[in-house]
């Protein structure tokens, strides 16, 4: 998604908040320890695509957790924002962190 300086701007706000939903109001426990990394906001704030990391060996888990919790968390999302569209989520796994982690304990693993 092509980004502007309002959608990252939103993406940011929308990332806060969803930081705060899994941590506080979701209690599914295939969601714990999962970290919005990013999220893109559509210029239309029809869509948003949330990305998210967690440990590599639970991908399966956390993107059924997420799946299963879309409704509850959009609808939490659109009391909590007071915007006039609430965005669908799209949620993808961000394994931009296991590269890091890969790199880092290679550079660790040398040293």
């Amino acid at each position: 998604m092509k980004q502007t300086p309002l959608t990252r701007r939103l993406g940011e706000q929308l990332r806060e908040k969803l930081g705060y939903i899994l941590l506080f109001e979701i209690a599914d426990p295939r969601l714990e320890l999962v970290t919005v990394t990013d999220v893109e906001v559509s210029k239309d704030r029809e869509v948003a695509n949330v990305y998210v990391s967690a440990d590599a060996s639970r991908y399966d888990e956390v993107m059924e957790g997420l799946e299963a919790a879309k409704g509850r968390i959009r609808s939490l999302v659109g009391k909590s924002l007071g915007w006039r569209v609430t965005p669908e989520l799209r949620f993808f796994i961000d394994p931009s962190v296991d590269a890091a982690e890969r790199i880092a304990s290679l550079f660790s693993d040398e040293g």
